[in-house]
């Protein structure tokens, strides 16, 4: 995607060709700032930090930060260390997991002297093929887009969408906006409700900031305001991501997700999630039980950052010292409210035997 008229991904190779440069997130979008990592312990502190996110975009982060604990040891011992300290930063998304289980396994059957070649290959072929899954996930997701858009009649498709699962959230294009970028390139007129998402405001911040770079209409809303829309008859559709999705079809994402999607059932808005395969935990068949929700720093809820007038970035406290403050970072939505998942291989119902014939080399025989 571009910025200011330049394509980025959200991570890529230093110039040097082995250190590893990624966007820091926790600057927008006031700056844009690209920070070289050149440790495990730098790619780990990226992800727990939040300067890369996205569940995408953490798996491909935690690939290359294999890649680099090899390049500086590539003992049995480093790789069970630096496995064990990228899989503690962020415990919800399963992406993180899979993306540290499949580079160790190509590790494991070659000597070290060949592992960090054979990590910062696999790791390059994870970006890449991130790219072309999220390209699928917008060309099926487009069939949606377009199928309202000729009910419609030239009217925009409004569709809302809640924290970032944009561009920004994976190598490139995204898991929800891909459908709506792939839209907007084919000239189908819409406009995207961008749900602030407290507290880290990642809609307010980030999507709202690539929209307006590819000069899609979008228009920022509090939190509270989808339902309201909603029985307005203002959104034709809602379109997530996912951190997690069971075999079930339960979905993990952003907190206030599961809101919006009761939000759309009781008024009879399609409500969909758009995710790649590695996102899906096949050992997993109930969400709300099984799924660990990450609880962050109370912080985050306590203050916020923003520009002032005279542009400088400042920090401020919201709440009073004293109150006692839970940060819940997911909320799990429950299948039965999930009209379709949007995956590389075409929209699928949130069922179990949905989501196994899509995906039969995923299953996990009992």
């Amino acid at each position: 995607m571009n910025v200011d008229g330049r394509p980025y991904r959200t991570i890529w190779l230093g110039d040097d060709g082995w250190s590893v440069e990624i966007i820091d997130q926790t600057r927008l979008p006031h700056a844009f700032e690209i920070v070289r990592l050149t440790s495990l312990d730098e790619a780990a502190r990226a992800i727990r930090d939040m300067r890369v996110r996205g569940a995408p975009l953490i798996g491909v982060s935690a690939a290359y930060g294999l890649a680099l604990a090899m390049r500086a040891d590539a003992s049995d011992a480093n790789l069970t260390r630096a496995c064990s300290a990228l899989a503690a930063t962020r415990p919800t998304a399963v992406n993180l997991r899979w993306a540290l289980d499949r580079v160790r396994k190509v590790l494991a059957a070659r000597s070290p002297p060949a592992r960090a070649v054979a990590a910062f290959a696999e790791a390059a072929r994870m970006a890449d093929e991130d790219v072309e899954t999220n390209k699928s996930i917008g060309k099926f997701g487009f069939d949606l887009i377009s199928r309202i858009a000729r009910l419609k009649a030239g009217m925009p498709v409004h569709i809302l969408t809640h924290c970032n699962a944009g561009w920004l959230a994976t190598v490139d294009w995204g898991t929800a906006t891909a459908p709506i970028y792939t839209a907007h390139e084919a000239g189908i007129p819409l406009h995207v409700w961008v749900d602030e998402t407290r507290p880290r405001n990642q809609g307010a911040a980030l999507t709202a900031w690539e929209l307006g770079g590819h000069g899609v209409p979008h228009t920022v809303i509090v939190d509270n305001a989808g339902g309201h829309l909603m029985q307005h008859d203002q959104v034709d559709m809602v379109i997530v991501g996912s951190d997690r999705t069971t075999a079930t079809g339960d979905v993990c994402n952003k907190i206030g997700t599961y809101l919006k999607a009761l939000a759309a059932r009781d008024n009879g808005v399609p409500f969909y999630v758009a995710l790649p395969s590695s996102t899906i935990d096949f050992t997993m068949s109930d969400g709300i039980k099984e799924i660990p929700i990450e609880e962050r720093a109370a912080d985050e809820v306590a203050w916020i950052s923003g520009a002032t007038e005279q542009g400088e970035i400042a920090r401020v406290r919201l709440v009073p010292e004293g109150s006692d403050i839970a940060n819940y970072a997911f909320d799990v939505t429950p299948a039965r409210l999930v009209n379709g998942l949007i995956t590389e291989r075409g929209v699928i119902a949130a069922t179990r035997n949905a989501i196994a014939s899509a995906f039969p080399e995923r299953v996990i025989s009992k």
